[in-house]
């Protein structure tokens, strides 16, 4: 992990109140469901498990939960059998002699049974523990139904007793979990998925956005919580082959456009809790990201309504962007606002970043067009200049590959990204993925779904059927093979312990951008 935390207190923003108005008119109202634990399951002991992603069903039976009465430092862990969002409820009793002392409670909500392995005590990572979703409860008085304020993400709720007193024990009943999310499963079009593989995948990317889908497309109902442009765009991608909820693709982007900086930087996400605030934090590709997600909400509508509005906003940003194009057509990168690409560091993203100026440029020029925008050759004319200088100068036509300017550096990031701009025709692109696939694969270095989701797509775009349906199994399919419910923020398939924030306890295990298996098979693969 290489990402860094961006403060810039002498940022001054602009909030449009109607933009922000049209924003809060869709609202999505969440739709609420009861789950009911279906099981009971147990730890295995370290020396018998192969890796941390599995759990062992007990023998006690899930009916009979308030018999399994609890002292100290006993646990039981509850399975709902899938993965939800929401919060949690549980009446509790104390058995045996009068309650002569609290009870000392602690609950963990884990989205996969690595977090239940891992031990909170020995976090000591770069982000927050504070996102660790552990409580500790004190109960001075039972019976009581404990319910808790707090919105988990998890399929695994462990309760373990602190302490009573050596009078009494606990005992618990009645659980339930009450889920939440803006859309119905009952939206979904039927879809025939004859690949039984793609089928689970497709079907585990649809409850991955479902769980995500809440006031906002949320990045990680787990962690964060928020609107990230980055997210939004593949999210929004996936929601139009699967539950098509328009409205609220339509509230991320008012949010976007209706709070932007005096100079019209957009901000790479907003958060909604307490009120509407723009981050600080700003990448160069994630504000680009909002004229990508603006053309394919357009050409997915043709909502010309919600263009009118937002176009000023795409334009203001495409300006800002161009302000670092130079003469040749070159792209500039500046420190202040870093190109993200993906979290890795470990290769240059100059050669990706000037990819993704151009696939952006295109699709705002398509809304140019439906615009009426005066000033359209100027922006043909510098996107000719960014293709040329693309194809004579970061081109090697000997390696089918293109490189780093400055180094010569030839890395997968920048291949997948020329092709998704396509700067070249079909056949061309299709011997640079070729190419790619013999010299970049099995794919090392990177551990986000987000990037290898570029990869895939890419390898679709340029014929590359089979590579792209084999790379989506190899990488979507281990997390299958070890248990997904929901797929997952990042995921090495060469290092199963992998986190960036060095414990799994705060890896976020059902994540907006892991998602897109649902568009990548419904755009690619199914008839529609």
């Amino acid at each position: 992990m290489a990402f860094t935390f961006q403060i810039n207190n002498d940022v001054v923003w602009e909030y449009d109140q109607k933009l922000l108005t049209k924003a809060e008119e869709n609202i999505p109202e969440l739709m609420e469901t009861e789950i009911k634990p279906v099981r009971i399951v147990e730890k295995i002991p370290a020396n018998q498990r192969s890796n941390d992603f599995s759990l062992l069903e007990s023998q006690k039976d899930i009916l009979a939960l308030e018999k399994y009465t609890l002292g100290r430092e006993e646990s039981i862990i509850l399975d709902l059998g899938d993965h939800y969002v929401g919060q949690f409820r549980i009446d509790i009793d104390s058995v045996g002699s009068p309650m002569d002392a609290p009870l000392y409670l602690r609950l963990k909500f884990a989205e996969v049974p690595s977090e239940l392995y891992a031990n909170s005590e020995d976090y000591d990572g770069w982000l927050s523990r504070s996102w660790i979703q552990e409580e500790f409860v004190h109960l001075d008085v039972l019976p009581a139904t404990l319910k808790l304020p707090r919105r988990y993400s998890c399929r695994y709720v462990e309760l373990t007793v602190i302490d009573t007193s050596p009078k009494w024990q606990a005992s618990f009943r009645h659980p339930r979990f009450l889920a939440k999310s803006s859309v119905s499963m009952e939206q979904l079009p039927a879809r025939t998925i004859e690949d039984d593989t793609l089928k689970e995948m497709y079907n585990i990317s649809v409850k991955t956005l479902f769980d995500c889908m809440q006031t906002v497309f949320e990045d990680g109902p787990k962690r964060d919580r928020r609107l990230w442009l980055g997210d939004l765009r593949l999210q929004a991608l996936a929601n139009y082959y699967t539950f098509d909820d328009l409205s609220l693709v339509k509230r991320c982007l008012y949010l976007f456009g209706g709070m932007r900086t005096v100079e019209g930087k957009i901000p790479a996400n907003v958060f909604t809790e307490p009120r509407l605030t723009p981050d600080d934090t700003f990448l160069f590709d994630y504000s680009l990201f909002f004229i990508a997600s603006l053309y394919d909400y357009v050409e997915h509508t043709n909502d010309k309504s919600v263009l009118e509005d937002l176009y000023f906003v795409a334009k203001n940003a495409v300006d800002l962007a161009l302000t670092q194009v130079d003469d040749a057509g070159r792209l500039v990168l500046t420190e202040d606002c870093p190109v993200f690409v993906d979290w890795s560091n470990d290769f240059d993203k100059a050669t990706a970043g000037q990819a993704i100026m151009i696939y952006v440029l295109k699709r705002f020029l398509k809304l140019a067009e439906r615009s009426n925008e005066r000033e359209k050759p100027h922006y043909e004319e510098v996107l000719e200049k960014m293709i040329q200088f693309s194809t004579q100068h970061l081109f090697d036509p000997k390696q089918k590959q293109f490189i780093i300017e400055r180094t010569n550096e030839v890395n997968i990031a920048s291949q997948v990204w020329m092709v998704l701009a396509e700067v070249f025709d079909t056949p061309t692109n299709q011997a640079i993925m070729q190419t790619t696939v013999k010299n970049h694969f099995p794919i090392r270095g990177i551990a986000t779904p987000y990037m290898y989701h570029h990869v895939v797509e890419a390898l679709f775009l340029a014929n590359c059927r089979e590579e792209a349906i084999q790379l989506m199994k190899d990488y979507w399919g281990k997390m299958m093979d070890l248990g997904a419910d929901t797929f997952w923020e990042a995921f090495k398939p060469e290092d199963l312990d992998f986190s960036p924030y060095g414990s799994p306890i705060l890896n976020s295990y059902c994540h907006a951008w892991s998602c897109t298996p649902a568009y990548l098979i419904g755009k690619y693969l199914v008839e529609n």
